[in-house]
């Protein structure tokens, strides 16, 4: 990685925390009913997403992965329609951003990641998914499932854990038994890696090797991104009640964009800030701009030919409108 990469990344972290922050802000004035922030993991989601390949390459993220979108170039206002509940997934073209729609099921896109990449398998298109999930997530059936599943039949996915110290509010030294999600790799015969989660180019590094690793037939890899969340689960949450505030003044001297900014100089850190700031306008202005869909698009896209009782319910709810 050279240093037009590095201003790269940092330019594409510093956008991820500038719209975490306004869409924290955009919540508590009541434009958006809900959002679960990322401040902290923006090296982890960024570094993971510049990784991939586009035109090979597919991501699943979770309902956090903020980062990882900005990372493969989803448009945020496309991207953040998710969250001002707009439409469920955001409205971005999943197959052109290379991004799942966001999953809210904890645990659900590991599996969805291990479904794809046995199908690139078969038909030789030579790509690689990459999974994003979290340590409380890592004590789902789902992700057992799954790690075996890709370990048995060699599939090419990256199973990318951000360990971010706290299942909600229990800390990780009560969820991961053994103290290491990427240790659990060994009992599926696979490789395993832990990272620095707050080092932009050490998480690129990593999961480049991984996906390298899928693509060439070498089977999948579980990646151990340590990091910290450094705000709350979710805007609903207060994390004064679980943790103390030493322990995040202590992981707050990690933080991922100070980290990435000891490379940069005081120009290349203002350029990026003018940029993220002008990108934060844009996303605001074109959420507040959005208007609602059609309320009966809420039976249109659930089967490709509706079913008798679809439109027996759809009738129903007409005429309750009508009413």
């Amino acid at each position: 990685m050279d240093d037009a990469d590095l201003r790269e990344l940092f330019r594409l972290m510093l956008v991820t925390r500038r719209l975490d922050e306004e869409a924290i802000a955009l919540q508590r004035q009541g434009v958006l009913p809900a959002y679960a922030p990322a401040r902290g993991q923006e090296a982890a989601q960024v570094g993971s997403a510049a990784a991939l390949e586009k035109s090979r390459d597919f991501a699943f993220p979770t309902y956090r992965e903020l980062g990882a979108a900005i990372g493969l170039g989803v448009d945020p206002v496309a991207y953040m329609a998710m969250h001002l509940n707009i439409w469920h997934g955001g409205l971005y073209d999943p197959n052109v951003a290379r991004l799942a729609p966001p999953n809210a099921v904890v645990g659900g896109p590991v599996l969805h990641a291990v479904g794809w990449a046995m199908g690139a398998k078969l038909d030789g298109t030579g790509g690689a998914a990459l999974t994003y999930f979290g340590d409380g997530a890592s004590s789902q059936g789902d992700v057992h499932e799954a790690m075996n599943f890709a370990a048995v039949y060699r599939l090419p996915v990256v199973f990318f854990c951000q360990n971010n110290g706290w299942a909600i509010s229990l800390p990780t030294a009560d969820q991961v038994a053994g103290g290491s999600v990427a240790a659990r790799a060994a009992g599926y015969g696979i490789e395993g890696h832990q990272v620095d989660g707050n080092d932009v180019t050490a998480v690129f590094e990593a999961t480049r090797a991984a996906l390298e690793r899928g693509r060439a037939g070498d089977g999948p890899t579980v990646i151990e991104a340590m990091t910290y969340r450094l705000g709350p689960h979710s805007t609903s949450d207060d994390p004064s009640r679980y943790r103390s505030p030493e322990e995040e003044s202590l992981r707050a001297e990690r933080d991922p964009i100070d980290v990435a900014a000891t490379s940069l100089s005081a120009q290349e850190i203002s350029d990026a800030e003018e940029h993220a700031a002008a990108v934060v306008r844009r996303t605001t202005e074109g959420l507040l701009a959005m208007q609602r869909p059609p309320s009966d698009e809420l039976f249109s896209f659930v089967y490709r030919e509706p079913t008798a009782a679809l439109l027996d319910q759809h009738r129903a709810w007409k005429e309750s409108q009508d009413a």
